[in-house]
């Protein structure tokens, strides 16, 4: 049994950003059905031992609000959380790390490249690697994430690489990492070795080709980027000077978009998030919902939990 339960469905800043106006911040404000945390989820197959993909700054928010992730009764320190596996080195998946510096022993499962990242930031250090274990991932490479006694967890996770770009912080500087830019921006198959289920998880994609139609054609759960509904969404809203392209997110909406280009894979459950406050689909009734919800999507919600 794969249980997944998603702490947050939003993009960087969250629904609704602290220093935003636009309308779905606004209404946010006065209805808690539409405010979200930024966007990651827990993965177990027992419901005991978690793992975490991608570590969002609202981290401690979002384990103080999920039961599954608290500390075993009876225990003076525990954590269920195993391990966090990073897509990556974004603000948005790497800064609620910085929250799991109490001492609970954990792996950090990531590419080589996301990993120098948090290598060349002393900020990370908090993190001693005497208890904290970095632990390099390759594309195309499945593995299987630990528990903490060292025992298998009977998860496999394969990472691919997926259209996108660096983290925004380091345009213009020289990368850690080095001049390759393979492994910056992966998606993960994350599968029940003894059931045989699984799912998709990709947060950031900057475009669908043939082969990621041709990865994910099939599949019962798909978790997918819908950070804008339209690419040029935060200009002609006059809330930044970036396209969705620009920033490494494809749109949902127009012929090359999510929803065109995902339409006829026969996925079980199509599900959007790393959603942006500026993106019309948030409200309920909205016509972009509707759009969406007639070809099939789902929009994540903070807490809702997945059974395969």
């Amino acid at each position: 049994m794969l249980r997944v339960v998603v702490l947050g469905a939003a993009a960087g800043g969250g629904v609704p950003q602290w220093n935003c106006g636009c309308p779905v911040c606004l209404s946010a404000r006065g209805d808690r059905e539409l405010q979200s945390t930024q966007a990651s989820i827990a993965v177990s197959t027992d419901g005991d031992h978690w793992f975490l993909i991608n570590a969002s700054p609202d981290l401690r928010q979002q384990l103080i609000a999920t039961p599954q992730l608290h500390p075993r009764a009876g225990h003076l320190r525990h954590s269920p959380i195993a391990g966090v596996i990073l897509t990556n080195g974004e603000i948005d998946a790497v800064a609620g790390l910085l929250s799991m510096r109490e001492g609970s022993p954990f792996t950090i499962y990531a590419h080589a490249r996301v990993l120098a990242i948090l290598k060349a930031n002393s900020i990370f250090n908090v993190l001693s690697e005497n208890n904290v274990r970095r632990q390099p991932i390759a594309v195309d490479r499945a593995f299987e994430p630990a528990l903490g006694d060292g025992s298998p967890s009977g998860i496999e996770v394969l990472p691919f690489a997926v259209s996108g770009k660096g983290a925004w912080y380091l345009e213009g500087k020289v990368h850690p990492g080095g001049d390759d830019g393979a492994g910056d921006t992966l998606g993960l198959r994350v599968k029940d070795k003894r059931s045989g289920k699984f799912f998709y998880f990709i947060a950031a994609c900057a475009g669908v080709g043939d082969e990621l139609k041709a990865r994910l054609a099939g599949a019962p759960l798909v978790f997918f980027d819908g950070t804008v509904w339209r690419d040029d969404e935060l200009i002609t809203a006059g809330l930044g000077n970036k396209t969705g392209q620009g920033m490494g997110h494809i749109a949902m909406s127009g012929d090359r978009g999510a929803i065109a280009a995902l339409d006829g894979l026969d996925i079980g459950q199509k599900v959007f998030l790393h959603i942006n406050n500026s993106n019309p689909a948030l409200l309920p009734a909205s016509p972009e919902r509707e759009l969406a919800e007639r070809a099939g999507w789902q929009f994540a919600t903070d807490g809702t939990e997945i059974v395969l």
